[in-house]
C-alpha cells in the first residue's frame, strides 16, 4: 500500500516514497496542471487577443516582427528579431552566440527607441543589455529540415510530406527561455502582482507559444514571396500539429535540486489533484473519453520517432501494456468503484504506462483538477524554528530521509560523479571523482551525502541537546539541518535521488521538470539531453480554447496519405 492519510480531507494521497522516486518522475507525462495547459486555458477563457503588429521581413525573411498580445488588463508585445546566420553557427548549446531568431516579450507598448535598444540588445542574448519592461528573453534555431522542406512545397503548391512532419514536429527549436530577472529582466517579484503572468513560467511559456504561431507565419511569407500565386497554405491540421522544440541539457538538472520547495509545492500540487480524482467514484459517462484518451495516448507513442533506444523501448512496452489495458478495461471497470482500485491495477504495468493512465485520468476530471493550476507558486525559504531538539530532526531524518541515510556514502559507486561549472562554457558538467578535473569546484548538489553524514553526526549526540547548539558547534550543517527541517515537513519533499551514484540518470529529473511545463515527445540524445516539444496539437491562436489536447496526432486524412503513399510503417 504507498498510500499515507493526506493532510487534509480524511483522504488517501500517494506516498512521498512513490511519488519522489527518481524512475517515476523520469516517466511523466503533461497533464491538466502543466503550465502550457493552464496557460492556454486562461487565454482562452479570458480572451486573450494576438494580432501581428509590425512585418518587417525581406524576401528572404530576415528582419523583425512585432506581435501584440491584449490581455484584459494590459498590452504585451513580443518582439522577433530574424538574423541571417551560417549552418555552422546553429548551435543548441547554451555556448552558441548567433541564432536564426531571437525574441524578448515586452510589457506595454514599444517605440522605436525602445526598439532601437532591443535590436542592439536581444541578438546578443547572455551579452546584451535589456530594460526590466522585457519580462522574457529567448532564442530559437530552425529545423532547417523541416523549414526547406515546408517552404518549398508550400511555394509549388503542395502539402508538405507527412513523414519529415512527424520525425521532427516543429519549425522552430528554442534553445533557452529566460526569464525571472536573469540578466536585468523584469524580476518575478513584479509578476507576482500581475494577474496575467503571477504563475510559474506563464510569461515564457506565452512567449513561445505566440513564437509558435510566428513559425507558421513565417514560412508561409517566405513560401509566398517565392511561389507567388502558385503558393498555398499549410493544411490546418498539420499546422496544429507542429509545436515549437526545444533542446534542455544538465542545467536544468541544479535547478530542480536548488529549488526544493518549488519541486515540492509542484509534485504535491498535481498529486492533491491526483487524490481528489482517485478517491472519487467511477462513473458511466466516464469510460468512453478515458478508453479514448488511453487509445491517443497508444498512437501518440506509436508515431514517436526516437534515436534513443531505451526511449524506443519503453515507448514499445507502453503500447503493448496500454492495447492489453484497453482491451481488459470494460471489465476491469465493472469490477471497482473508485479511480484508485484502477490505479492499483495499472501497478503490473511500466511507469510509463502508469503515468499515461494518471494524466489521462486527471485529463477526464477538469472540475476536480483545474483549481490546482493557481497552487504551484511558494515561499522558498528554508527554516528550523527554535526549541528543536537533536531527536526532533533526527526523527524527520528517519521517516523522510531513508533513501538518503540508508545509503552507504563510503562505498565509491555512492560518489562516482561530482557536478561543477564549467569555466569555459558556463554549463553544469559532471565528472568522474578522483578521474577527471574539477573536483575541486565541485557543486554542492550532493543532498543525500550531506544528510548521511548530518545524521551520524546527529548520532553521536545526545538526544535531548538544543540543536541550536548543534549547530553552533558545527556550523557547516546549518544549511542541510535548515533544508531537512524544512522540506522533511512538506507533502512530497524532496526528489529521492543521489545524483552522485554510478547510474545515476539526470534524464530522470529533465523529464519531470519539461513534463510539468507541458513538454511532449521526449526524444532523449543521449543521457544528458533531451529534445522536447511545447503545445504540439494544441490549438491555434485563432481558434484557441480550454479544451483537450493530450498526446497529440498526425492529422487523420494526412496519416492515410502517408501510409497509401508507404511514407510510415
Amino acid at each position: 500500500m504507498d498510500a499515507r492519510p493526506s493532510i487534509c480531507g480524511g483522504t488517501y494521497m500517494r506516498d512521498p516514497e512513490t511519488v519522489m522516486a527518481p524512475a517515476r518522475l523520469g516517466a511523466m507525462h503533461q497533464n491538466r496542471i502543466s503550465f502550457v495547459r493552464s496557460l492556454v486555458r486562461k487565454m482562452a477563457q479570458q480572451n486573450w487577443q494576438v494580432t501581428q503588429h509590425d512585418w518587417q521581413l525581406s524576401p528572404q525573411g530576415f528582419g523583425h516582427v512585432i506581435y501584440k498580445l491584449t490581455t484584459l488588463e494590459h498590452v504585451y508585445h513580443l518582439v522577433i528579431f530574424c538574423d541571417e546566420i551560417a549552418d555552422e553557427d546553429r548551435n543548441d548549446r547554451v555556448i552558441a552566440e548567433k541564432w536564426d531568431v531571437t525574441f524578448a516579450l515586452v510589457y506595454g507598448d514599444v517605440d522605436a527607441d525602445l526598439l532601437g535598444c532591443l535590436r542592439a540588445n536581444v541578438p546578443l542574448q547572455e551579452a546584451g543589455r535589456n530594460p526590466n519592461k522585457v519580462l522574457v528573453l529567448a532564442r530559437a534555431n530552425k529545423s532547417v529540415r523541416v523549414f526547406e522542406h515546408l517552404v518549398s512545397h508550400l511555394a509549388k503548391g503542395l502539402q508538405p510530406n507527412v513523414k519529415e512532419l512527424a520525425e521532427v514536429g516543429y519549425i522552430l527549436r528554442t534553445t533557452a527561455v529566460y526569464g525571472n530577472g536573469k540578466f536585468g529582466i523584469s524580476d518575478f517579484g513584479w509578476l507576482e502582482s500581475n494577474d496575467d503572468f503571477n504563475q510559474s513560467f506563464s510569461a515564457q511559456m506565452c512567449a513561445v507559444y505566440i513564437l509558435r504561431e510566428f513559425s507558421l507565419d513565417w514560412i508561409h511569407y517566405i513560401a509566398n514571396q517565392q511561389g507567388g500565386d502558385k503558393a498555398v497554405s499549410l493544411d490546418v491540421d498539420l499546422q496544429r500539429y507542429l509545436g515549437i522544440g526545444n533542446a534542455t541539457g544538465l542545467g536544468m538538472a541544479p535547478y530542480l535540486i536548488n529549488h526544493p520547495c518549488v519541486v515540492d509545492k509542484w509534485l504535491s500540487s498535481r498529486e492533491s489533484a491526483l487524490t481528489a480524482v482517485l478517491n472519487s467514484l467511477v462513473t458511466g459517462n466516464k469510460r468512453e473519453p478515458l478508453q479514448r484518451l488511453l487509445q491517443k495516448a497508444l498512437c501518440h507513442l506509436d508515431q514517436i520517432i526516437t534515436i534513443n533506444e531505451q526511449q524506443q523501448d519503453l515507448n514499445t512496452t507502453a503500447i503493448v501494456e496500454l492495447d492489453d489495458l484497453l482491451n481488459k478495461l470494460e471489465s476491469v471497470l465493472l469490477q471497482i468503484s473508485t479511480w484508485q482500485e484502477l490505479v492499483d491495477y495499472s501497478k503490473q504495468y511500466s511507469l510509463e504506462t502508469q503515468e499515461i493512465l494518471l494524466s489521462c485520468l486527471m485529463e477526464i476530471n477538469p472540475d476536480l483538477v483545474d483549481s490546482y493550476e493557481t497552487k504551484m507558486n511558494c515561499d522558498e525559504s528554508l527554516n528550523l524554528p527554535s526549541g528543536k531538539r537533536i531527536e526532533d530532526l533526527l526523527a524527520v531524518l528517519e521517516s523522510r530521509y531513508r533513501w538518503a541515510i540508508d545509503t552507504d556514502f563510503k562505498q565509491p559507486e555512492n560518489n562516482y560523479w561530482f557536478w561543477y561549472r564549467s569555466q569555459d562554457k558556463e554549463e553544469p558538467r559532471l565528472g568522474v571523482r578522483g578521474e577527471e578535473p574539477g573536483e575541486d569546484r565541485e557543486l554542492p548538489l550532493d543532498i543525500g551525502r550531506q544528510v548521511y553524514r548530518l545524521y551520524h553526526e546527529l548520532l553521536i549526540c545526545k538526544p535531548n541537546m538544543q540543536l541550536a547548539e548543534f549547530l553552533v558547534l558545527h556550523p557547516q550543517y546549518r544549511a542541510i539541518s535548515r533544508r531537512v527541517w524544512t522540506l522533511g515537513n512538506k507533502d512530497m519533499g524532496e526528489i529521492q535521488m543521489n545524483v552522485l551514484h554510478k547510474t545515476a540518470l539526470p534524464m530522470h529529473l529533465l523529464r519531470c521538470k519539461l513534463a510539468v511545463f507541458g513538454a511532449t515527445k521526449f526524444d532523449p540524445r543521449s543521457e544528458r539531453w533531451v529534445r522536447v516539444t511545447f503545445f504540439q496539437g494544441a490549438p491555434l491562436l485563432n481558434e484557441i480554447h480550454d479544451g483537450e489536447w493530450l498526446f497529440p496526432l498526425l492529422p487523420t486524412h494526412s496519416l492515410n496519405q502517408a501510409v497509401a503513399e508507404g511514407e510510415t510503417s
